[in-house]
């Protein structure tokens, strides 16, 4: 069933663009409206600084009864040690009544940003180790969510005789993968080396409970997906128990270009960087509420069964009020 989730821009409240109380009146008000099934949060320490996820979370839990609380993407996991990991995971699946949703992904590597170079080296890991660190993480939560007095032994981790508790709520709690190898945010929007694009699909097919992409036109996640779902079978699994999300972003104005245009300056200051309008277009619905309306449509009818969106404006409050009056009627 096609749903929609609200992304709240968490950095932006170090960037100015909306205060701790707004965020918390736009998870009401969405949960509220009933437009949005999940509420999200982004993730990151040191290469885009912003409320912590599993905080923000937590507290997001207290103000909403219904939504899931969702991080997309978790990309400090290759950081976060998976005992401590679980702890935190599992308290915030109790506390909101296992209503949490974890999507972790890699991070970027030391050339995104002198930032995100430091951010490895404070937390003690290379760079090239993130593959690996992600892959044996998602083994270990799931044990330790769901064994008692379990044990592990691999690259990075071992322990033995280890039970975490609280429990989380839900059994299994998923675990999804963001991920778009073919659009790469440091890199423009550019896409990495066909080796690395296979590898990166097969890794969702493999470990994930779900995908999460962004950055895809419908046509382009047809094909990824479709792709993914041959692996998971070539892995012994049912595509089908597999989900799928697009991570994206909204503006809503009668003219396109003067949208895009205030995406763009959002996107740079919130990512320290200075994209392309091509990249823009990508990972933004923008225009008329008809023309968004359309857009996003689309996207659902490739596939997509859960839409996140984040709004890309300095008026969050108010593109909020926008999309919940003029655009997701059309999708009740």
């Amino acid at each position: 069933m096609a749903s929609f989730g609200l992304t709240l821009a968490n950095r932006g409240v170090i960037i100015g663009a909306v205060t701790v109380p707004e965020l918390f009146d736009m998870a009401k008000r969405g949960e509220d409206s009933g437009a949005f099934s999940a509420v999200w949060v982004g993730d990151s320490l040191l290469a885009k600084p912003r409320l912590e996820s599993i905080a923000l979370l937590s507290a997001l839990a207290a103000v909403t009864k219904k939504v899931q609380l969702a991080v997309g993407c978790m990309a400090t996991f290759p950081h976060r040690h998976p005992a401590l990991l679980a702890q935190q995971w599992a308290s915030l699946d109790v506390i909101s009544g296992g209503r949490s949703w974890l999507a972790v992904c890699l991070g970027g590597p030391n050339e995104q940003s002198p930032a995100q170079a430091l951010e490895h080296k404070v937390m003690g890991i290379k760079d090239t180790e993130r593959v690996a660190r992600l892959e044996e993480g998602i083994t270990i939560l799931r044990k330790l969510f769901h064994e008692e007095k379990t044990s592990y032994k691999g690259k990075f981790y071992e322990f033995e005789g280890v039970t975490i508790q609280p429990r989380p709520v839900q059994n299994p709690l998923p675990i999804w993968i963001a991920s778009n190898p073919t659009g790469l945010t440091w890199k423009d929007g550019a896409s990495a080396p066909s080796p690395a694009v296979e590898k990166g699909l097969r890794r969702v097919a493999r470990f994930a409970d779900g995908w999460m992409t962004n950055k895809v036109t419908p046509e382009e996640f047809k094909s990824q997906w479709t792709r993914i779902q041959a692996m998971a079978k070539e892995e012994g699994r049912d595509p089908a128990k597999i989900g799928t999300s697009l991570y994206h972003n909204i503006n809503i104005k009668e003219d396109r270009k003067v949208a895009l245009d205030e995406s763009k300056a959002f996107l740079d200051k919130y990512y320290t960087s200075n994209f392309s309008m091509k990249f823009v277009e990508g990972f933004t619905t923008a225009g008329t509420p008809k023309q968004c309306i359309e857009e996003l449509k689309a996207y659902f009818a490739a596939g997509i069964e859960h839409i996140t969106l984040r709004m890309t404006s300095w008026d969050q409050t108010g593109q909020l009020k926008r999309f919940l009056e003029e655009v997701a009627p059309a999708f009740v």
